[in-house]
């Protein structure tokens, strides 16, 4: 397998389409983008998601995923609920867009770019993130990355007539520090 290496960027409007393209059906949207927005995803959502973001006051930073190399688009990853002054935020809206990378280590990559905003240029103390539980790829990649399993919330999203539940997962400054 070779080795792909990335880096994030700034989400732009030109990267709208791309986005919209990946988030095929209702469930793949709930997974990646519950509760902001609703199927199907189009520009009007996108452009307020990026309404208030990526400044230095920010509380959401907004990230396409890059494939170093070849420039090409091929996931997004969010930062968000940013809070300055408790020194914490959450990691949402991770998504490898590409299909055919899915499996490759990009995955953690990711986290680990997030991770370094957060605690390197961000000084932040605490990064959590939600899971749904039924995602034991996502699950292992957090906990590759570092992340710890804090609680577990029954029946938290309704999807249908259904209810999925959700890991609660979270890593500190110093557990960052001592896994790098």
């Amino acid at each position: 397998m070779s080795f792909i290496r990335i880096e994030l960027n700034y989400f732009m409007r030109s990267h709208f389409e791309q986005l919209i393209h990946w988030i095929e059906t209702p469930e793949f949207l709930l997974q990646w983008g519950a509760p902001t927005f609703t199927f199907p995803l189009d520009k009007e959502q996108l452009e307020k998601y990026l309404k208030d973001a990526n400044n230095d006051t920010s509380s959401t930073k907004i990230y396409s995923v890059i494939e170093k190399g070849s420039g090409k688009v091929i996931g997004h990853i969010a930062l968000g609920n940013i809070d300055r002054k408790n020194k914490s935020a959450r990691v949402g809206k991770v998504l490898v867009g590409d299909k055919t990378l899915r499996g490759k280590g990009i995955g953690p990559q990711m986290m680990s770019e997030i991770l370094k905003i957060a605690f390197n240029e961000l000084f932040l103390h605490r990064v959590s993130l939600g899971v749904f539980d039924f995602n034991t790829s996502a699950i292992a990649c957090y906990e590759k990355s570092g992340f710890i399993k804090e609680g577990f919330l029954r029946n938290a999203r309704k999807n249908g007539e259904e209810y999925w539940s959700l890991w609660e997962m979270c890593i500190l400054d110093n557990e960052w520090v001592e896994k790098n």
